[in-house]
């Protein structure tokens, strides 16, 4: 064996992989190390954070979904008040107009009434001389017959406007329709006191209202 084969073959008995032929290299110890151990406990705490992140996701879609469903709520709350508000509105025009038109209808009547009284009182006049004229006047008179007529037509007019004529002999008088003009001491007829015993002047009404009081003579 030359000096080099020697040097070489000490070489290899001295490295810490030399081993006696049919010996086994050792294991490799694969048990988890602290850094083993410390990425085991990253991975869980991994898995954990990824629960927790599920759960508070979940949470906040559900309070999403709780606020969406509040807000509607309170959208049909409103609407619901906005409605009762207008119903009110639409409730007071109605009665307002409902009080308009019969104030209306009211005042109409009142100023067709006022017409008719006015437009009464202007030949009522008329009537009065055409009455005396017929009391004076002769019964073979020719013209008479003509003012029976003129009179009978104006009374006709009168009365399809509503307005009537009232004569209260043999009545109590009432001094809210008669207008006493004279009294009798002595009533040719023994009529009671306070009783209407001559017509000097019909009177007038239209309705319950009075247009011209009779004039007429009382009993005393």
């Amino acid at each position: 064996m030359t000096d080099s084969e020697r040097i070489a073959q000490q070489q290899a008995a001295s490295s810490p992989d030399a081993r006696a032929p049919g010996e086994e290299k050792p294991a490799v110890n694969s048990a988890p190390g602290p850094a083993g151990a410390h990425g085991s406990e990253k991975s869980e705490k991994q898995q954990g954070d990824g629960l927790a992140h599920g759960k508070d996701g979940r949470a906040v879609e559900d309070d999403g979904d709780a606020a969406e469903v509040q807000g509607d709520l309170n959208e049909l709350v409103k609407t619901a008040a906005e409605r009762d508000e207008y119903l009110a509105l639409a409730q007071r025009t109605q009665a307002d107009f409902e009080n308009y038109r019969k104030r209306v209808a009211r005042e109409s009547a009142s100023a067709q009434t006022r017409g008719c009284i006015l437009l009464a009182k202007e030949p009522l006049p008329a009537l009065d001389n055409l009455d005396r004229a017929l009391e004076a006047a002769a019964k073979d008179d020719p013209l008479l017959d003509g003012v029976r007529i003129v009179r009978s037509e104006l009374s006709a007019a009168l009365a399809r406007t509503g307005i009537e004529s009232f004569s209260p002999a043999g009545e109590a008088f009432d001094p809210s329709v008669h207008e006493a003009v004279a009294t009798s001491e002595q009533p040719a007829d023994g009529a009671a006191s306070g009783t209407v015993v001559e017509v000097y002047q019909p009177g007038y009404r239209l309705g319950e209202t009075i247009i011209r009081p009779a004039r007429v003579v009382v009993a005393a």
